[in-house]
């Protein structure tokens, strides 16, 4: 099912954007930090508003580390082309796996909804 996908994308030519890798290195950076300060305040805070904050935190943990993913594809993409001979299998073995902490932070948000049990 996939096969003929990979044949047509290796066939497949784009010309990049000269504000491409500046755009995606700032927002990579910004969401990181972002993500990195609504960690930080939520465990912070979960003492005093119960476990459903702390649920939350566990999620913007797990986008962190979704940032620092692409951050590490990124590098594994550059080191494989510095080669003569272009051979990305590390970058795509680290690939298939980009959306696991995104699944994992709404599994723990998820969770964050369920444990909040005082409405207001």
């Amino acid at each position: 099912m996939f096969f003929p996908l990979l044949l047509m994308l290796q066939q497949l030519r784009a010309t990049q954007p000269g504000y491409f890798f500046l755009v995606t290195l700032i927002l990579l950076i910004a969401g990181g930090v972002g993500w990195l300060i609504a960690a930080v305040l939520g465990f912070a805070r979960s003492p005093a508003f119960g476990p459903s904050a702390r649920w939350f935190s566990y999620a913007a943990v797990c986008l962190i580390i979704y940032h620092l993913q692409f951050l590490l594809f990124g590098v594994l993409v550059f080191l494989g082309m510095s080669e003569t001979q272009v051979d990305l299998s590390a970058a795509l073995g680290l690939g298939a796996f980009f959306n696991l902490f995104v699944v994992l932070g709404a599994i723990c948000a998820i969770l964050g909804f369920v444990r909040m049990t005082s409405p207001r």
